[in-house]
């Protein structure tokens, strides 16, 4: 584990004494110590700790000792209340980060926009609604709410195109915590909205609920500003931040765009690294022969976006090989994923029913599994199925994912042309 620690040999005894016992403080949080006593131990016993050592506890409490995803994400914001102001300053050399269009000028951008909207406009409004749930207070904060929700793409960006990055380095621990308190924001911020349309009285409980919503937001904001985003830095190259600036349209923007595309300063790719042809944008010549009938590549890969239903093609390995782009797809997809196992391609709660699935395609138990969901005005239809080669050796599973509302709202019959 020493290599998520910062590696400075010099340092690696107290580096290592300093790892034994952040776990140690965090275990006796687990076992119901209190916060303020667990504060003094910290202050008194460990002093200044870096982002990396915060990134390797968090993956050494899950992986080596056992502590569930789910125990990590209701003690991060205990994590958060102890190693404020005591994170150490990072130093960088020279700073791209800082100018606009880079990815993390972009996060940066959008967060000061959301510390705007949760704490003088959704603030405000919540405390108007304590003294008095007057019709137009509900609307205004009905409104703050709709707004906030924006921040699904800045949550979004940072699951689909920076957390694929940060797990080729080897650091999962982090972003499966983070991508479960992202899940429970937005949860939270629908719950209050249900309870407000229509309201019915409760004015304490959806206060406690705005209250934790504003909480919630600052603390993530932390978390990405003070550990996230400065570990990111530590270990993603240029050309990855770049992958990632031109893939962040894709999702889109929360409150605020970049002001302009971000144009680096070049750098040379690592040692040994080698761009894979589809990433640097070239297209591969040739013909592929079926046994019924010959396509060109460009064809077969026209054909397959052009199709109203979205696929993703996962090999046997639970590794992302394929998916297809559609002029309107679904559901967010990057590149990023490609190459990532599909098991961290889920937020943490959902992660046992991909594996579930996965477990029964492989023994034979299924070819098959039907979801339907509804999302706004669209109806979504998710199928998955077992890809077996001629003699049943499971290859892979193929996710077909449509909407079927229009086929749904069908009726009689259609036998001419339309106009």
């Amino acid at each position: 584990m020493s290599e998520l620690i910062n590696n400075r040999e010099a340092n690696i005894p107290e580096q290592t004494r300093r790892q034994t016992m952040l776990k140690e403080i965090i275990k006796e949080l687990h076992a119901g110590k209190s916060v303020e006593e667990v504060k003094a131990r910290f202050a008194e016993a460990v002093g200044d700790v870096t982002v990396a050592e915060i990134s390797a506890m968090e993956h050494s409490l899950m992986t080596e000792e056992g502590i569930p995803v789910s125990e990590v994400q209701r003690l991060c914001s205990v994590h958060t209340a102890i190693f404020k102001g005591s994170i150490e300053e990072i130093h960088r050399p020279s700073k791209p980060e800082e100018q606009p269009g880079h990815p993390v000028h972009t996060f940066k951008l959008e967060n000061r926009e959301i510390e705007r909207l949760v704490n003088f406009r959704l603030e405000l409004h919540a405390g108007k609604f304590q003294k008095k749930a007057s019709e137009e207070i509900i609307f205004k904060l009905l409104e703050d709410l709709s707004l906030l929700l924006d921040l699904d793409k800045h949550y979004s960006r940072k699951e689909n195109l920076l957390f694929p990055y940060l797990e080729r380095y080897g650091i999962y621990g982090p972003t499966k915590v983070m991508w479960g308190v992202d899940d429970g924001i937005r949860n939270m911020i629908k719950a209050a909205k249900a309870a407000l349309s229509p309201y019915n009285g409760q004015p304490e409980e959806i206060g406690a609920m705005l209250a934790n919503i504003i909480r919630e937001v600052n603390e993530m904001i932390f978390k990405e500003e003070n550990i996230l985003l400065p570990m990111a830095l530590e270990k993603l190259t240029e050309d990855e931040w770049l992958k990632i600036a031109r893939e962040s349209d894709e999702i889109g923007f929360c409150l605020a765009a970049p002001e302009q595309e971000w144009i680096p300063e070049r750098a040379a790719e690592p040692e040994g690294a080698v761009e894979r042809p589809e990433e640097a944008g070239v297209s591969p010549q040739g013909f592929i022969r079926f046994e019924t009938g010959m396509l060109s590549l460009q064809q077969l890969e026209t054909v397959l976006n052009h199709l109203p239903v979205d696929l993703t093609f996962i090999d046997e390995n639970d590794v992302v090989r394929y998916f297809s782009h559609g002029k309107e797809r679904i559901f967010a997809r990057t590149k990023a994923v490609i190459g990532r196992t599909v098991q961290n391609c889920h937020p943490p709660q959902s992660v046992h029913v991909v594996e579930k699935l996965l477990e029964d395609f492989k023994a034979g138990r299924k070819d098959a599994e039907d979801f339907w969901i509804n999302i706004k005005d669209k109806f979504i239809y998710i199928r998955y199925f077992a890809v077996r080669d001629e003699s049943g050796g499971y290859m892979g599973t193929l996710e077909f994912t449509q909407n079927i509302a229009p086929i749904r709202a069908l009726e009689g019959q259609k036998r001419i042309l339309s106009e």
